[in-house]
């Protein structure tokens, strides 16, 4: 019989629903009976007792908010009576321990990987096509369409199938149309490309920002060589831009071809270089091929989107024990999105293996929050309609089932945006909490994969990184099929443990990592790309 309630932390003052609750139902739970104010939907909040206005709200065993008006025992949390509070931090207080976690049945394992000559493994062999700025946005554009169509035959979409079908029948044509089959033409090799908004027009801190996200793009495992636009006059320069790469890897030998358009004349002088150029260079690179390569070299961003009252507890903490299993096998996974660490910052800084660590983790978190205030709004606006109504009504509460999927493993280092993350072991980035924004910094930092996070649904994607999406609940497996990759909801429902999940999780990323499982955001072409302008992003 499946529970009514759960309490996740010993200490909380509060439990989540697991099911619809009706009014005056009475439900027992740890030994008492707890009868139902008003109705609650599966995922929101009740009081485990009375309530005083200003009193403390603790989930997950942290502060995450403060009653606003009188709550009754048995009574809904909403934004009506709760607001936002979270607990001040100054320092680190303590030393937080950790038990690594038993890994011998993984220690053998490996993936098959494109390597390096730098030492990084790829999960992906990927071309990248990009512009240094916008201007160049068109030729990019043209660019997909040469290569795209010679070097992958696309099969047509059910969608043009049907329209070609509609238009074939107002003239009276045969109805149905035979799809067509997709073909690469290197087997080794995948053609990608990037358009942004960036690059010139606004101050310069944006675009050596976006210089060293685009040359972390460049130096991320997963890449085999780039082509790059440029303008000429712009302000990101292409000696910034090599300023940039020179910085993350000054003796990286991968093949980067710049062209300057004010410099060669003519689109059609340049084009034609470049086609000429890029497919020598993409025909040499389908030459590399994948070998076994051991699970420390994965590099794995955590990331959450279209959250819901359940990731916390099935989602988000199966990929913290992920996260600490693939810790202790000598890997790197990256938490980031600081907005959404807002009230957990004081176990954050306490796992913080150097102090330096710490004091800078709480810089960056208090410069981010000013920048947000000075623009009129705060943390507390960060949690969405749709997070609200799923029963995220706070950003610390928010933020402290955000905060699970960094599991309970050291913090080895403490990195800003578009800085790029070379060493093994549990880290923390910088960067909003948009799901675009954040998966963009995420890769530009490094890693090879991500594991995405959903109770809601949301096709996200990348570029040049697998992006595996993880459903919070079976409804979301169910109804939303074609993006989602793994469902946690059996957590939810008491068929699985957290730690049969995550053993679960690491052998579909191994497939995936190999080649032999393409995620839905890569089926579906999603290949989302926003830089972070450094302004206020929620």
């Amino acid at each position: 019989m499946q529970k009514k309630l759960i309490k996740v932390n010993p200490s909380d003052n509060v439990a989540v629903a697991l099911v619809n609750l009706v009014a005056g139902e009475v439900v027992n739970f740890e030994g008492e009976e707890i009868t139902i104010e008003s109705d609650v939907k599966m995922k929101h909040k009740i009081a485990m007792y009375p309530f005083e206005q200003g009193e403390r709200i603790i989930m997950y065993g942290v502060l995450v908010g403060k009653a606003s008006a009188p709550i009754a025992k048995g009574g809904l949390l909403s934004t009506e009576n709760v607001k936002h509070e979270s607990a001040k931090v100054t320092a680190k207080t303590e030393s937080i321990g950790w038990t690594v976690p038993n890994v011998d049945k993984w220690k053998d394992k490996t993936f098959m990987g494109y390597h390096r000559t730098d030492g990084q493994v790829g999960t992906e062999n990927v071309w990248l096509f990009f512009p240094l700025v916008f201007c160049e946005n068109r030729n990019i554009e043209i660019l997909k369409g040469i290569f795209e169509k010679e070097l992958k035959k696309p099969k047509e979409n059910d969608y043009q199938l049907l329209l070609r079908s509609l238009v074939n029948s107002e003239k009276g044509a045969e109805d149905a149309v035979a799809k067509s089959t997709e073909v690469d033409l290197f087997e080794n090799i995948e053609v990608k490309f990037i358009q942004h908004q960036g690059g010139c027009g606004g101050i310069r801190q944006d675009s050596h920002s976006l210089a060293k996200l685009l040359a972390g793009y460049v130096n991320n495992p997963n890449v085999a060589g780039a082509t790059v636009l440029s303008l000429g006059c712009q302000n990101l320069q292409i000696s910034i831009f090599q300023d940039a790469m020179n910085a993350i890897n000054p003796n990286s030998d991968k093949p980067v071809l710049i062209y300057d358009q004010q410099q060669i004349g003519t689109i059609e002088e340049m084009l034609s270089t470049v086609v000429k150029d890029s497919f020598a260079a993409i025909k040499e690179a389908n030459k590399i091929v994948r070998k076994p390569a051991p699970l420390s070299k994965l590099r794995i961003g955590l990331e959450c989107g279209g959250s819901d009252g359940f990731s916390g507890i099935s989602a988000n903490p199966t990929l913290g024990v992920l996260s600490d299993n693939l810790v202790a096998l000598g890997g790197t996974t990256i938490l980031s999105e600081f907005p959404e660490l807002c009230g957990v910052e004081q176990e954050l800084v306490n796992r913080c293996v150097d102090d330096k660590d710490g004091k800078r983790f709480l810089e960056l978190m208090q410069w981010y929050e000013k920048t947000v205030v000075d623009a009129g709004s705060g943390f507390d606006m960060n949690p969405s309609p749709g997070n609200i109504k799923d029963g995220l009504i706070t950003d610390a509460m928010k933020s402290a089932g955000a905060a699970k999927k960094g599991g309970t493993s050291p913090i080895v280092g403490v990195y800003d945006y578009g800085e790029y993350i070379n060493e093994p072991g549990f880290t923390l980035l910088c960067t909003p909490g948009n799901d675009v924004e954040c998966t963009t910094a995420m890769v530009g930092s490094g890693a090879n994969m991500v594991l995405f996070t959903t109770g809601l649904g949301t096709p996200t994607g990348n570029p040049i990184a697998p992006v595996v999406k993880v459903s919070s609940n079976t409804q979301l497996a169910t109804k939303m099929s074609d993006i989602i990759d793994i469902d946690t909801g059996g957590i939810i429902t008491g068929e699985k443990s957290i730690n049969e999940m995550a053993d679960e999780m690491l052998e579909f990323i191994i497939d995936v990592a190999s080649g032999t499982i393409k995620t839905k955001a890569a089926i579906l072409n999603q290949n989302d790309f926003i830089p972070w302008k450094r302004g206020v992003s929620l």
